[in-house]
Parts: C-alpha cells; sequence; structure tokens
C-alpha cells in the first residue's frame, strides 16, 4: 500500500479516448491513477494500476474501490468517464441498445459512485466528477439521441442532487458536459465543418480531449464548486 500524500483519482474509461487522456492528465498532475475498462492493459507507470472489467456490474465496482485502496490506501476523486453514446430514431432503439446504454451509462455510474462515497464519508473528503452530454440538455434535430438523454440527462440531475446530500460531509459532486470532441474512435475528417453540418458547435471546431482534461482539472481545483455542470461544448449550450 502506498501511504504517501500522493492523491488518487479513479477513472472509468480510461483505455481509450477522452478516459485515456484524463489518465495522462491526472498523472502529469502528480495524482496516482486507478483506470479501468472492460479491456484494460497494465500500465509501466507504477502510479497506473488498470483493473479491467464490466462497469455495469457491481462487483467490477468492488473489485476497482478494493484495489485502489490496497495499492495507494485512499480515494480522493472518481471520474465516471465510461459511457456508451448511440444515435438512432427514438422507434429504432433495441432492446439491446437500452440493456448496453443503460447498463454502462446508469449502472455503471451507481454501484461504483456508490462504494466510493462510503469510503469518502469516512474520509470526510471527495469528490465526484460524472460525465453527462450536451445533447441531453439541448435536443438537435441533427441528432436523435433519447437515449443519451434519458442516460446522460439523469446523470446531470443526479449531480446536482449528491452534492447537495453530501455537501456536508465534504464530499464534492460536478458533471463535465461535452459537446462534439474529437477523439480516436472515429475518423479524423467526421469532425470537419462540413462533415459535422448541424452539429458544427457556434465556435466553429470539434473540441480536443485537452479541452476535456482542462476542465477536469479545473474542478479538481476549484473546492468551492459543487453541483456544477461544466459544458465543454463550443457554446452548443448557449445556442445558434
Amino acid at each position: 500500500m502506498n501511504t504517501s500524500q500522493q492523491r488518487v483519482a479513479i477513472v472509468t474509461g480510461g483505455s481509450s479516448g477522452i478516459g485515456a487522456g484524463l489518465v495522462a492528465a491526472y498523472r502529469e498532475h502528480g495524482w496516482a491513477v486507478v483506470a479501468n475498462a472492460r479491456k484494460m492493459p497494465p500500465a509501466d507507470d507504477p502510479s497506473i494500476l488498470a483493473v479491467e472489467g464490466d462497469i455495469a456490474e457491481p462487483a467490477t465496482a468492488e473489485r476497482i474501490t478494493s484495489a485502489a485502496l490496497n495499492e495507494f490506501g485512499r480515494i480522493d476523486t472518481l471520474v465516471n468517464c465510461a459511457g456508451i453514446y448511440i444515435s438512432k430514431a427514438f422507434t429504432d432503439y433495441t432492446a439491446a441498445d437500452y440493456a448496453l446504454v443503460t447498463g454502462v451509462n446508469l449502472a455503471g455510474f451507481w454501484w461504483l459512485t456508490q462504494r466510493v462515497i462510503t469510503e469518502m464519508v469516512t474520509a470526510h473528503s471527495g469528490h465526484i466528477i460524472n460525465f453527462s452530454a450536451t445533447v441531453a440538455a439541448r435536443a438537435n434535430t441533427a441528432e436523435p439521441a433519447a437515449l443519451a438523454a434519458i442516460t446522460k440527462g439523469g446523470l446531470a440531475a443526479v449531480t446536482r442532487s449528491l452534492a447537495i446530500e453530501y455537501a456536508a460531509r465534504g464530499i464534492r459532486v460536478n458533471a463535465i458536459s461535452p459537446g462534439v470532441i474529437k477523439t480516436p474512435l472515429h475518423p479524423a475528417d467526421s469532425y470537419s465543418p462540413e462533415a459535422l453540418g448541424g452539429r458544427l458547435p457556434p465556435l466553429g471546431r470539434a473540441g480536443e480531449v485537452s479541452d476535456v482534461a482542462t476542465a477536469v482539472m479545473y474542478l479538481e481545483s476549484a473546492p468551492y464548486v459543487t453541483g456544477e455542470i461544466l459544458h465543454i461544448d463550443g457554446g452548443q449550450i448557449a445556442g445558434h
């Protein structure tokens, strides 16, 4: 067990895209990181602990939390970054789509956050960062996203609820709400203004993973901020 005062973050969805960017950002700021994904290869860095597993399963939440405490002795922040996004017409969603998206987006948040907050209450300190989505707050005819609305919108609501419930116990709860963010999961040309069309943000470009990481690090440095839904979307939430 690491008994130092090094702060420790758990990051779900840590194997690629925004999650991988956050793992790197926390390490750049000197934090130890417990990174989870279904497939999470071990890191050469001893301050990064990889924990594989399906975040929708309660047993995975227990393994992640126990691993963090056994390896590093503390949990300062939980970043619920893992997410599934499927854009379809409402009547085209299948039972499998529903199970997959609600499993990762809602159950994945629920079981791990319950387990981690239990530890944070004992420490009278901690920070939860959830990942909502701008599309859940501002619908767009170019991008039907009912499953994102019901799951990511729910995460925004529960962020505010938990922020109030746990404020007196030293725990902050905030959310990041990304818009269109470039990740390696999609071809680079799919983020061009021509490809984005009606989804192009007012700032005229897609966001970078670094834009999201900067916002997360801001929340870490802002002890008087809780219950905040921070939109990283190039102005989409404000309109066009």
